[in-house]
Order: structure tokens, then C-alpha cells, then sequence
């Protein structure tokens, strides 16, 4: 059986997925909470495969926080966030934060349930339509030019700042683990995305999502 918590901050949503899934498919629901540190505190007792966690928790510890948190105390725990966020941004805070997974509560119950069995064997999922938009949003840009750039333009310091960018740190964490100012961090930023012809952050992520710099090890 797979051992699951969900975590959603509206009880009519907790009641629906247990319904769905407690007792089917080779499904058991332990237990529920209504925000973050309610789910750490289960989780740790409990100890089960995956917990199916919502993002926007306001009235508690939000989903990726509570993810990051619970991973690191459980790192054999796989993480499936159910959201309605189509964002790129929150798919790759998620991934950031430990999450096997990021399914929209759009989705047919059909996926949900493919993409829990999925991390719960050991596999990562990602909504195919994020996935979609994702490489479009992509592929538009590299038809323009905007990714078709050299890793090897980049200075070692600018590389390093693009790594910890594209992992979802803020110019402010970067600083402080690169012992150097923020106002250092923003200058090699500029720099890089200038030499890569880029403007945004999550096309920053996308660049190093192709030149294989995302490792969460």
C-alpha cells in the first residue's frame, strides 16, 4: 500500500481527495492537515510514502516551505504538490524545494493518480501541461535568439550566479552564501544575462535547465 497525507487548507478539498483515494488503488490515506507545520508534525510521525501537498496555505507554513522543511527530515518521503497554480515559477520553487512532483487540481483524477504512483516508486512527474508550455515558451526563445548563446561567455563567478539563480534563490541568499554583496550579485547578473541575450529569471532557468546546471543532489 501506498501511505499518504494530504495537506490542503480547505477541508471540502481534504474531504474529496480522501474519498478518491483512501482504500483504491492501492491507496491509504493516514491522516490529514490543514497547513504546513500541521504536515511536518504527521509526516515525521507517520512516516508515509507521499505527501500531497497543496501550495497556497495562507492562515499556516505554505506548501513550499513546508516541502522544503519536510524533506530534509524525511528525504525517503516523496513530495507531489496538487495546486492550481499553471505557473513556471511555482513548478520550479517546487522542484527547489524538494517536490517529486507538481500535478494542477484541474487535472482528470486519472493523472493525480499516475503521478502518485509514479513518485511514490522513486520517479519524478510534472504536469504535461506546464511540461508543454515550458518547452514552447523555450523553443520561441531559442528561435530568437535569446538561448542559442555559449556557456563559455560567462565568466566562472557569472556561471556560479546562474546556477544559484536558476535554483530559486533571491540576489539577497546568493550574497550571503557567496559571501559578497548584493549589489555584486545584481552587476553579475546583469552581466550574464546580457552576454546570454536574456531578460527574465525564468528564462535564466531555462537556459540552465538545457545546459543540464539544474542539480538538487
Amino acid at each position: 500500500m501506498i501511505k499518504l497525507i494530504i495537506v490542503d487548507d480547505h477541508a471540502v478539498v481534504r474531504s474529496g481527495l480522501r474519498m478518491l483515494l483512501d482504500g483504491k488503488n492501492n491507496i491509504e490515506v493516514l491522516a490529514e492537515a490543514s497547513e504546513g507545520d500541521e504536515a511536518i508534525k504527521k509526516a515525521v510521525e507517520l512516516k508515509p510514502d507521499v505527501v500531497l501537498m497543496d501550495l497556497s496555505m495562507p492562515h499556516g507554513k505554505d506548501g513550499l516551505t513546508a516541502a522544503k522543511e519536510l524533506k530534509e527530515l524525511l528525504p525517503d518521503t516523496a513530495i507531489l504538490i496538487l495546486t492550481m497554480h499553471d505557473d513556471e515559477e511555482y513548478l520550479f520553487q517546487a522542484i527547489h524545494a524538494g517536490a517529486s512532483g507538481y500535478v494542477l487540481k484541474s487535472a482528470p483524477h486519472e493523472e493525480l493518480l499516475s503521478a502518485i504512483n509514479m513518485v511514490s516508486s522513486g520517479s519524478a512527474y510534472l504536469n504535461p501541461i506546464a511540461t508543454k508550455q515550458l518547452m514552447g515558451e523555450y523553443m520561441e526563445s531559442f528561435k530568437n535568439g535569446g538561448n542559442s548563446s555559449s556557456l563559455h561567455s560567462l565568466s566562472n563567478r557569472e556561471t556560479e550566479i546562474l546556477e544559484w539563480i536558476s535554483k530559486g534563490y533571491t540576489n539577497k541568499e546568493i550574497a550571503e552564501n557567496l559571501v559578497i554583496s548584493v549589489k555584486t550579485v545584481e552587476t553579475h547578473k546583469s552581466n550574464l544575462m546580457e552576454k546570454l541575450g536574456l531578460k527574465t529569471r525564468p528564462e535564466l532557468v531555462k537556459y540552465a535547465l538545457k545546459k543540464g546546471l539544474l542539480n538538487f543532489d
